[in-house]
Order: C-alpha cells, then structure tokens, then sequence
C-alpha cells in the first residue's frame, strides 16, 4: 500500500525547501495575482501600484513555473513513465494537473512581455489574465485534491 502520491512526497522531503519551491512560491504568486486582478477590476487603474505589481508577478511566475516544470519534467515525470514508477490514478493526474500549471503561468508571461495579445485593448487583456489567474487556481486546487488522496484509493482491484 503506498502511503502518499509523488506530489505529496514531492512536498514533504527536504523539509521545509521542497514546499517553500514548489508549493509556496507559486501559491504566493497565485495569490498575489487574484489579489491585485480584483483591485484592477474594481478601481479600473491600469497604471497604478497594483497593475505593475500584477505585471511582475506575471511574469516572474511563468519564468519560475517553466524552471520547475522542465526541472520536474525531467527528474520525475520522464523516470518514473519509463521505470513504471507511477503510484496510480490519482498519482498521475496529481503530478499532471500540477504540472499543467506552466500553461496559464506562461499565458500570463506572454501576455505581460507583450508576445501575446497585441491586438486586445487594456480590457481585454484584463479579461485574459483573469482567466489565466483561474486557469492556474483550478488547475493546482485539483494536483492538491488529487495529491493528498491515497494512491491506492482510485486503483481497481480485481
């Protein structure tokens, strides 16, 4: 019986680093982002502290995200597909919808660095990075529901 998913064994080695890199770091960033997204909805200052906050977070969360995703990718999901080192369903989704974070982290980077979204006015681009925010919100809230279960709760036994 295995006691925990990749994604929390991820988080409870090397305490208290592995959390601080690969959990607090980028709820922080989350955070943060939600935060200042919802003081730009409600003030409409595009200009202000809050936006240029906003602007960095952005984008230091999609240059951080894309390290721990290649790092991670490399180390974990690569050896542990071609050894069978999986732990079951819920393993994999865990480890996958974390993972899936670099998606809306590197939108937002995209979007802040101007490779995206040229076209858009600022309400529009706004809008985009809202949805990149509840993109990532989603996707992590699931890697954390589907990483704290037992691996050995989603596998069928025959």
């Amino acid at each position: 019986m295995n006691a925990m998913t990749h994604y929390m064994e991820l988080l409870a080695t090397n305490q208290p680093w592995q959390l601080l890199i690969f959990m607090a770091v980028p709820v922080i960033c989350a955070e943060t982002l939600a935060i200042t997204e919802m003081i730009i909805l409600f003030t409409r200052n595009m200009t202000g502290a809050a936006k240029k906050v906003s602007k960095a977070t952005g984008i230091f969360a999609g240059i951080y995200f894309l390290g721990i995703f290649i790092y991670l990718f490399i180390n974990a999901v690569i050896p542990l597909t071609t050894s069978g080192g999986w732990r079951g369903p819920a393993d994999v989704i865990a480890v996958g919808f974390y993972l899936s974070g670099v998606i809306p982290f590197m939108g937002m980077f995209l979007l802040e660095t101007g490779l995206i979204g040229k076209k858009r006015d600022e309400t529009g681009k706004l809008k985009l990075h809202a949805v990149f925010v509840g993109i990532f919100l989603v996707v992590a809230h699931i890697a954390m529901i589907f990483g704290m279960l037992n691996p050995d709760l989603l596998i069928m036994k025959m």
